[in-house]
């Protein structure tokens, strides 16, 4: 392609610009657009499937729901997790508005965990609070957050661009006023005049080099390349906590996460090749990886998440999360090396660092609005360092970004010449080198550099060659050679990679202690020194072009957290970070320059938006969802005689869902072609949250219950409970319905409307499964204890040892009153751990006179498991001086989770 004139851009206005269509992004774009804004999305790929969110989410860490978790304790976590180093005043934001958030996304379709009662699900998974709640059907997140983009009152007010890329944010008059970048697919100069601007590009994921080796293959989207934290850097805006790295546990040899996070909740665990629970620290943090790095290096690794004593159910459960929403080919990775959960346990290893403020603590510096340094600038999502952000925290971010922001009118002024003259040679300049290095010859150099130099543990020899490389490296980054817009868009995020990377090299020079377990770990500094830097460490662009420091006292605590006192104060100018002398020959002025040799040019291939199909009425579908049709459209598509048509109908109105959805999709549901049944049951699913529980739509689906489809009959049950549409009468037929899952959804059904009889009489079922669901909805159900303690009762002594433990389980949150406290105590001696462990969580609802002697001797079974249901227990009886006496003994246990949970007493 040929360089186009910096005169032949097109030129975009509007109030609000957002920069990425991610998380943070598309709530920002609405938040302001619901403000009365005007705004311009501005997307380097599709925002239909674009950012980290892009194949969904399996659960949010941070979820701090009424009634099960307090702001103050979250906030008091994080600043623990990031050792001091945190700015309360946004954390909290997070902490006190996320289940607003939460609420507001159910309301656009986002489904999020329930029991049968309609009361979020939420999970402990840290040892201090239980802030995890799972999104079994969270692989539609991006979908619904599309959808909600496209409804016609948003696009009244929402302009979206894909495929264009920015590369510079504008300023002028001490403030953003636009930005400049290309179209990724025709190569078009694109600048755009803006009221305030919002980087919401997403972290740095592709810095450190995977140890596969390959560019992509990254634990964080590889797409996110760093740019927006080079564009605020290049916009003159401050960036902090730089140094403190994301660096995560993951499968090895796939660059994928463990997801220790969801096996937790079902019983999956850290274990060392001997089996044991190594892991002392409490929430995800760097300490925890310093932990895991040892454990990992010593004669007790390698290590692996544990899930093969898990019961069937809770593997295949795992697996549809694991496989689906988290990583479709992990599946596929498992299968090729003859693994099965069932039978082994996942080998884990150590990602490649990268920047991160939502898993870490590295981002643009923002305030409680997600302001940055530079006015009418904003940064929202893992791109803000608002420290574990997450998933809610980045939506947060984006609706305080979008609201602020929306204050703010198109610039009218001229756009700075200079700065589009800098915008335009890095966009186009690899034109020029047509047989220059093909960018993934560079990329791997300056990113093998990361890991030689820069990945922990650090020192400031090691570092101060990197700041040597990634200086040199300027000139071959000059020379890269493109020849098509796509690769214009990977040479541009090189240049972006290089900047992320020398930030990190002197960042972590500057910081001359260790902090943050491995994230900074300074084997030359190995000491925390909090008299000298429980300092937030901000970076800036000097007026002369180089990267300067500025030590910032961390503010007094809005919770106070014993371990640490900042008491604020004067910032501490540190300016420049010169490089260490570390050459053997003696000191030298500049790096040498090496030799450079040329390659061939790259070749890429794009893939088209849309699969093509044969069916031009299924190209008309396709065309219709881009103008969100109303029903009346999509009928005729709905009734074509070609299933294939009635499929892509079914999925044309889940993404668009005009009025009248619910009842169209539940008429689905007696569609001839069992395809098209199966569709609709999905899509009704994903929609749960949005549908209005009217009597158009209770009809078919009580229809539905009577299907010869049992995919059909199970999601009419589900859909029936969870509306509140449902009834006992309606419910129970489904005890004798011959298949397992419809089956279980009538259990569930039944435990909604508190049918204790019925649900007595489904504890006689043949299925495992279904008695296990009976004891565990027992726990739930809203009726006098005594009524429930008989089919609880009958369930202790099932045959099969899952039923046993469950109903165990259950008696620890209803009660276990004397007749069945001696039946727990027994029970401790069962030859199945999972019954000891249940018998003890039930001993935890029984006097302490019987439970607290028994739980005692239970601290020394075989099972860390059972153990740790004892301490739990014993938890629950603290004013039993024997109780404290056995927790006591408990802080010595081998096991890393006993460990901690008896030192909480």
């Amino acid at each position: 392609m040929q360089i186009p004139a910096l005169t032949d851009a097109e030129e975009l206005s509007c109030d609000v610009l957002v920069i990425g269509g991610g998380t943070a992004g598309t709530m920002a774009a609405l938040t302001a657009a619901e403000h009365g804004s005007d705004v311009l999305l501005l997307e380097k790929a599709h925002v239909r499937h674009s950012g980290a969110l892009a194949m969904g989410m399996d659960g949010v860490n941070n979820a701090v729901i009424p009634g099960r978790a307090e702001p103050d304790d979250y906030v008091a976590e994080i600043t623990r997790a990031n050792d001091g180093i945190v700015d309360q005043s946004t954390v909290r934001q997070t902490a006190t508005r996320g289940f607003a958030m939460v609420q507001r996304l159910e309301s656009y379709g986002v489904k999020f965990e329930k029991d049968e009662h309609g009361e979020y699900a939420v999970r402990q998974v840290h040892r201090s609070g239980s802030y995890v709640l799972p999104m079994p059907e969270g692989k539609d997140v991006k979908k619904v957050l599309y959808r909600r983009l496209r409804r016609r009152e948003m696009r009244e007010r929402i302009r979206i661009e894909n495929r264009v890329m920015p590369v510079r944010v504008l300023t002028a008059e001490g403030r953003a006023v636009g930005a400049a970048g290309f179209n990724t697919r025709t190569g078009q100069f694109v600048t755009v005049r803006a009221g305030a601007v919002i980087l919401a590009t997403g972290a740095a994921g592709r810095l450190g080099l995977p140890a596969s080796g390959y560019l992509y293959g990254t634990y964080e989207n590889p797409t996110n390349a760093g740019d927006g934290y080079a564009m605020a850097y290049h916009a003159g805006a401050e960036l902090t906590g730089i140094e403190c790295f994301q660096i995560n546990p993951l499968i090895k040899d796939y660059n994928g996460p463990a997801c220790a996070y969801v096996a937790n909740p079902f019983g999956g665990y850290q274990v060392n090749r001997h089996g044991e629970r190594f892991v002392d620290s409490d929430y995800w943090s760097g300490r925890m990886m310093a932990e895991f790095a040892a454990e990992l290096a010593s004669d007790r690794g390698p290590v692996y998440l544990k899930l093969s004593h898990l019961p069937e159910e809770s593997v295949a459960a795992l697996e549809s999360i694991l496989h689906t929403t988290e990583r479709p080919t992990r599946g596929t990775f498992h299968a090729n090396r003859g693994h099965d959960y069932r039978t082994h346990d996942i080998e884990m290893h150590i990602s490649e660092i990268g920047l991160c403020g939502g898993h870490s603590a590295s981002g643009v510096r923002v305030d409680d609005h997600a302001r940055t340094t530079v006015p009418r600038l904003y940064a929202a999502g893992d791109l803000a360092c608002v420290p574990h952000n997450y998933m809610i925290g980045a939506f947060v971010f984006g609706d305080l970004a979008g609201e602020d922001a929306a204050q703010y009118r198109a610039y009218t002024g001229e756009l700075p010449a200079d700065q589009l003259a800098e915008a335009h040679e890095l966009a186009y300049g690899p034109l020029r080198n047509p047989d220059g290095p093909p960018q993934p010859q560079v990329e791997y150099k300056l990113r093998r550099f990361v890991n030689d130099y820069v990945a922990p543990p650090k020192s400031g020899a090691r570092l101060s060659l990197a700041v040597d490389h990634f200086e040199r490296m300027r000139g071959e980054i000059a020379e890269m050679g493109a020849t098509t817009p796509h690769e214009l868009m990977r040479c541009a995020e090189v240049s972006f990679i290089r900047d992320c990377a020398e930030m990190a090299a002197r960042s972590s020079l500057a910081r001359t202690e260790s902090r943050w377990g491995l994230y900074h770990e300074r084997t030359d500094h190995p000491q925390r020194d909090d008299s000298g830097w429980l300092h937030h460490l901000d970076l800036r662009k000097s007026p002369s072009g180089a990267m300067e420091f500025t030590a910032r006292p961390v503010e007094p605590y809005l919770v106070p957290v014993e371990e640490f006192t900042p008491v604020g104060g004067a910032s501490r100018h540190i300016g420049e970070v010169s490089p260490e002398q570390v050459a053997t020959a003696g000191p030298r002025e500049a790096a040498p320059t090496g030799s450079r040799i040329a390659a061939p040019t790259s070749t890429s291939t794009s893939t088209p938006e849309r699969a093509a199909t044969d069916s031009p009425r299924i190209l008309e579908l396709v065309a219709l969802a881009d103008d969100q049709p109303e029903l009346a459209a999509l009928s005729p598509y709905l009734a074509d005689p070609d299933p294939a048509v009635r499929r892509a109908a079914v999925a044309t109105l889940t993404e668009t869902a005009p009025d009248g959805t619910g009842p169209a999709l539940a008429a689905a549901l007696a569609d001839a072609d069992p395809g098209v049944r199966a569709v609709a049951a999905e899509s009704l699913r994903e929609l749960i949250e949005t549908l209005p529980p009217e009597p158009a739509l209770r009809t078919p689906l009580v229809a539905a219950v009577s299907s010869a489809d049992p995919v059909v009959r199970a999601a009419a049950l589900d859909l029936l409970r969870a509306l509140r549409l449902g009834s006992t009468a309606l419910f129970a037929p489904g005890l004798d319905d011959p298949d397992l899952g419809v089956r279980v959804e009538t259990v569930r059904a039944l435990v909604s409307v508190d049918a204790v009889r019925e649900l007595t009489t489904a504890a006689a079922d043949p299925a495992r499964e279904v008695r296990v669901t009976v004891a565990k909805g027992l726990a739930a159900v809203t009726a006098p204890p005594a009524d429930v303690l008989g089919p609880l009762t009958r369930l202790l002594g099932d045959p099969d040892v899952l039923v046993r433990a469950a109903a165990f389980q259950s008696l620890g949150a209803t009660g276990c009153p004397a007749e069945v406290a001696e039946s727990a105590v027994g029970a401790l001696d069962d030859p199945a751990w999972q019954v000891r462990a249940g018998a003890a969580a039930a001993l935890g609802g029984a006097a302490s006179g019987t439970a607290v002697p028994a739980l005692a001797k239970a601290l020394g079974d075989a099972s860390a498991d059972v153990r740790k249901a004892a301490v739990l227990a014993l938890l629950r009886h603290p004013a039993a001086e024997e109780a404290r006496a056995a927790l006591a003994t408990a802080v010595h246990d081998p096991d890393a989770d006993v460990r901690a949970y008896a030192a909480r007493a």
